[in-house]
């Protein structure tokens, strides 16, 4: 599975932005997919992850402001984001595996989100 992460920029504190991940090369339907992000100087942490039926799990820190959908027929998952923070400032990564809420086995490139506060 090939996953493509994209919608990242630069945006204002309280603002909002779409982050989307298009995978190709496996049955997007059968996957579990999930955010992540990686913070300058901090390690990795999860944001939020969709099961294939739709239910959803997010980290304390983002819960009421973000949400993350899936599209199965356009292979694509989202991550919308308001009332943006500067703490939000991170590289977004967009992860899939099958059978594990935890552990992911396919990994896109990232995506940088900047937060000005």
């Amino acid at each position: 599975v090939q996953l493509q992460a994209s919608g990242g920029g630069l945006v204002q504190a309280g603002g909002s932005l779409r982050l989307s991940c298009a995978a190709s090369g496996g049955t997007f339907s059968r996957y579990r997919m999930a955010w992540f992000r990686q913070a300058p100087g901090k390690e990795r942490e999860f944001v939020a992850r969709i099961r294939h039926g739709g239910i959803t799990y997010y980290t304390g820190s983002v819960k009421g402001r973000f949400t993350i959908s899936r599209d199965n027929a356009k292979n694509t998952v989202y991550l919308q984001m308001n009332s943006l923070k500067a703490e939000d400032t991170a590289v977004y990564y967009c992860a899939a595996n099958e059978n594990d809420d935890y552990a992911y086995d396919y990994w896109g490139q990232g995506t940088q989100v900047t937060v000005s506060s």
